[in-house]
């Protein structure tokens, strides 16, 4: 089967970026658009200006769902990632370009798993060709929803994965099953904090790099809970609490006088009086940090939410 406009197709790389349109792309991107899509060695090849381009919309996951709209003769496919809500650009996810050969079309004839349904837990792995074997599939990061294909053998677990056509191996500790009810605030916090150090990147979704809005769509995603991608859209989809009732796993907004939300944080303590903290993605500093709010932050607060 080939990719055609108006069905839906699969992520075949550990990490696909999404793309405002095929003519935005920088010479410094090639790493990020060939068929492997090496996300480490573009996002190390770039310096802290080039890091934050707003060429990038996002990022989607290997096997993540995609919706094609449109394929162009020089390799470009026009998507809709269904995965993440975007209400305010498209009622059906998040719409952008991104190489056609980073693309599969789903396996229909796929056997139905006989075990639930896997998340990557580790922060980066890997898929082998076999257990202990050659790694086919590197790079492949935390919140990566995988398909079993079989009980663990000698501590390592055979996965599905989009173009392939024989299961693909990882270590059985790096996978867990997807969760089947809502995670509490303090285990999603946990997990967003083992990001931290991560490099700041304009529309990130990876432990290679990410953004303030991708910190918090993906520490929600790895335990099955689908947030929209960006932080205006984020505000909408979660409950607005009163002054000083948030708590850790919790969610700050900011924005300026008559804008739009710009940034969220991830509340990590109960306020104590006007002392805030927060876990974030932050562009001035370019990284994932934990840190009382300061006084610029504290003047653009608008609220802090529930999910």
């Amino acid at each position: 089967m080939e990719l055609q406009p108006g069905r839906e197709a699969v992520v075949r790389v550990a990490v696909a970026t999404l793309w405002t349109a095929p003519e935005a792309v920088r010479p410094v991107d090639r790493p990020a658009l060939d068929a492997h899509a090496d996300v480490a060695a573009w996002i190390s090849g770039m310096d802290a200006d080039q890091q934050v381009g707003e060429c990038v919309l996002s990022q989607l996951l290997l096997g993540e769902r995609v919706l094609v709209t449109e394929l162009r003769p020089d390799g470009w496919a026009h998507v809709v990632a269904v995965e993440q809500p975007a209400p305010r650009l498209d009622a059906r996810g998040y719409p952008g370009w991104l190489p056609a050969a980073q693309l599969a079309p789903p396996a229909d004839d796929a056997p139905a798993p006989a075990h639930a349904p896997l998340v990557v837990d580790a922060t980066v792995t890997a898929l082998h060709a076999a257990p202990g074997g050659e790694p086919l599939l590197p790079g492949v990061v935390l919140g990566t929803r995988l398909t079993p294909a079989g009980p663990p053998v000698d501590g390592w677990r055979p996965v599905r994965a989009p173009g392939y056509d024989h299961p693909l191996w990882l270590p059985d500790g790096h996978v867990v099953p997807l969760p089947a009810a809502p995670p509490s605030a303090a285990e999603v916090l946990a997990v967003a904090a083992r990001l931290r150090d991560v490099v700041y990147v304009w529309g990130g979704v990876s432990a290679y790099g990410i953004d303030c809005s991708g910190l918090v769509h993906l520490a929600w995603r790895r335990f099955g809970v689908m947030l929209p991608r960006d932080a205006v859209d984020q505000a909408g989809a979660t409950t607005p609490l009163p002054p000083g009732a948030e708590r850790p796993g919790d969610l700050y907004f900011f924005a300026r006088r008559g804008k739009k939300i710009h940034h969220i944080g991830i509340v990590s303590a109960a306020p104590q009086g006007d002392d805030r903290r927060m876990l974030h993605a932050c562009y001035r500093q370019r990284e994932v940090l934990e840190e009382a709010l300061p006084e610029e932050r504290t003047a653009t607060l608008v609220g802090a939410h529930r999910v």
